[in-house]
């Protein structure tokens, strides 16, 4: 039995990497292919600082069609990971810009860790070092301390 239980839901757009994320974490393999997911709940048991630690991972749908839903699985939340792809210039612009002011609507003052995924789709040696947002060019560090992220991490 686990000592401590949290409650983590990952938001962003659809195809952004949010259920391949969850089902490694969680299930340590990879799905082949791609279905868009309405709602879902994993499961990840994993220790920590000697204690057992159970999280609930809880993916969303990000496309349009569901933002009236989403905000059923906000409740308790304790971590929000805000996920987009970096092959996908709309996720990353979406994050200020839809999610943010969603996170910070339903979730206010739960931590944020910005999750870039799909690294490996873009080859290019300057990933992270800038991205152009609403017009204004950002550095993911800078993204990061934008949105008042607590983390940020990057992803294959």
């Amino acid at each position: 039995m686990a000592d401590i239980r949290k409650k983590l839901v990952v938001v962003g757009d659809g195809a952004s990497g949010k259920t391949c994320l969850l089902i490694v974490f969680s299930k340590d393999e990879f799905p082949e292919v791609y279905v868009p997911t309405v709602f879902e709940t994993y499961v990840a048991d994993i220790e920590a600082e000697n204690k057992q630690v159970q999280l609930a991972l809880w993916d969303t749908a990000g496309q349009e069609d569901y933002d009236r839903l989403r905000p059923l699985s906000y409740p308790d939340t304790d971590v929000i990971l805000m996920c987009f792809s970096v092959d996908s210039p709309d996720s990353l612009e979406n994050i200020p810009e839809k999610w943010v002011p969603e996170v910070k609507h339903f979730c206010p003052n739960v931590p944020i860790i910005l999750v870039a995924n799909k690294k490996d789709l873009r080859n290019d040696e300057n990933f992270g070092h800038s991205f152009v947002v609403s017009g204004s060019c950002f550095g993911l560090q800078q993204l990061k301390m934008t949105i008042n992220a607590d983390h940020l991490s990057v992803c294959v």
